[in-house]
């Protein structure tokens, strides 16, 4: 193993929270109605790349304005994470200094640009990352994305922590292996190697 591969949400840390009061704060300033979602509403959203959000949140609009209003949602998002954080995993903040001391660490997610960013911000730890990618820098899959960072950084061997079955279908595509993180926000299909608390990944690899 030459490297380990980030998820953030569900993984790092949870701004369900954040997200859902952003989005209902956007969608009242530009249509005139608070949808009300909840953290709950989140769950099944994250992961998700922004046009796949669009089309579960709003399916009976054209792509166009849908995507846009999706678009407006991600930029009220943006201006609540100037000010408001996700909440990490217990663990996060302490377990990530001691696996950069063995390994690189990146991130890669299907986010929007800035997102990655602003995790980093908060964490107070982000100077243990090598690197990061993105949906939103390039349009790309996560999967695409994981081997786009692995021919960047000359990675032949890294493992992949995340939590949802699109995780695991991307690093599928990507030809490698990936740390179920159970307390995360997800499942997956098949046996994966698992942990249940960030901490026990400093044990695991």
């Amino acid at each position: 193993m030459d490297a380990i591969l980030f998820d953030v949400d569900g993984t790092l840390w949870d701004s369900r929270q954040v997200v859902a009061d952003s989005w209902n704060a956007a969608l009242q300033a530009e249509k005139g109605y608070d949808p009300g979602y909840t953290p709950e509403d989140m769950t099944p959203l994250f992961g998700k790349t922004m046009t796949a959000i669009a089309d579960c949140l709003f399916p009976d609009l054209p792509e166009e304005e849908r995507y846009s209003l999706m678009r407006t949602c991600i930029r009220y998002e943006d201006m609540w994470l100037e000010h408001r954080s996700g909440d990490f995993y217990p663990g996060v903040r302490e377990t990530l200094p001691l696996l950069a001391e063995r390994y690189p660490l990146y991130v890669v997610s299907n986010c929007q640009s800035g997102y990655i960013e602003q995790m980093l911000r908060y964490s107070g730890v982000g100077d243990c990352f090598s690197g990061w990618v993105c949906f939103g820098d390039n349009g790309l899959s996560k999967g695409e994305n994981i081997k786009l960072l692995m021919e960047r950084n000359g990675l032949k061997d890294p493992v992949y922590v995340g939590d949802t079955q699109g995780d695991w279908e991307a690093c599928q595509q990507a030809g490698i292996p990936m740390i179920f993180a159970a307390y995360g926000l997800g499942q997956v299909e098949d046996e994966l190697p698992t942990i249940h608390s960030f901490a026990e990944l400093n044990d695991l690899v």
